[in-house]
């Protein structure tokens, strides 16, 4: 029991100095300020620094919040960006293959009206053989759209080849650089008759061959357009081939031989027209 009143006895003290001290507190602070100057400016010169570099800490700790509130919206306006701009490639891309699908078009268009006394039908290539070549290739026309073996392929400003076999929906092309082909031709100027073969080695530094041309009045240049020859069995007259890029004479001293520059691209088919119509021909 004593101990308890000897705890509550110091509580009190306690207390009464503490209202002691706040008692003279607000005495002092009613009295001329000029006596407590000098304890107010060593207190100023105490406090001032620590409260400044309380402030500079508050406002370095504001800034720092701030610097990752901005780097989590860059971040969010950074994927943002990042998925717009995947969207506007793909666009672009679209773009670009739809200008790039017309522009063949365009060229399909310009083919149709050079042939225009013949029937066709559009046509793109579905399938080809393995290699870089479109030696021998697959289209989505067949028999329901009019299309029999032996009508003739074009595109690109020219002979493609020719049709080998249909289904009702495909048909198959086997084009003038296979090693299969042979193609009756004529040299545009002169109706002088020769002979394109196919050959693949030949097309990978873009020739053909031409054989057995008769050039008995030496009238045939390099750079003479050969097209097909109206005595082919299976080609119809008129249409462009190539363009002679070398001539030689044979050891007979008769005819001739060389090498054409064929006009279609035979690397990058796509489209392509099959004329409806078969050469006539007599029995």
């Amino acid at each position: 029991m004593k101990k308890k009143t000897n705890d509550n006895l110091k509580n009190k003290y306690l207390l009464i100095g503490l209202s002691v001290f706040c008692v003279l507190l607000i005495v002092v602070s009613f009295l001329d300020g000029s006596i407590f100057s000098p304890v107010k400016q060593a207190s100023g010169f105490l406090i001032t620094p620590v409260q400044k570099g309380i402030n500079g800490f508050g406002t370095w700790m504001s800034g720092l919040t701030d610097n990752f509130d901005d780097a989590q919206t860059l971040r969010e306006e950074n994927k943002e960006l990042k998925a717009r701009v995947d969207s506007l490639t793909e666009e672009n891309s679209q773009l670009i293959q739809d200008k790039e699908e017309l522009q063949r078009l365009r060229e399909l268009y310009k083919l149709d009206e050079q042939y225009a006394e013949y029937d066709k039908v559009g046509a793109r290539i579905i399938a080809k053989e393995s290699g870089n070549w479109f030696q021998l290739f697959t289209i989505d026309k067949g028999s329901d759209d009019g299309i029999k073996p032996d009508m003739n392929v074009i595109s690109d400003g020219g002979l493609v080849g020719i049709v080998t076999e249909t289904g009702p929906n495909w048909s198959t092309v086997r084009s003038i650089i296979d090693d299969n082909s042979n193609v009756s031709a004529m040299v545009s100027t002169t109706s002088d008759q020769c002979i394109i073969a196919g050959d693949l080695r030949l097309i990978d530094e873009g020739s053909l061959n031409l054989v057995k041309l008769t050039d008995a009045d030496n009238k045939v240049h390099v750079g003479d357009k050969v097209v097909t020859s109206y005595i082919s069995e299976k080609f119809l007259p008129g249409i462009l081939i190539g363009y002679i890029s070398e001539l030689n004479n044979d050891a007979n001293n008769l005819t001739k031989s060389g090498y054409i520059t064929p006009v279609v691209d035979f690397r990058h088919l796509q489209e392509v027209l099959v004329i409806l119509e078969l050469k006539e021909t007599v029995e």
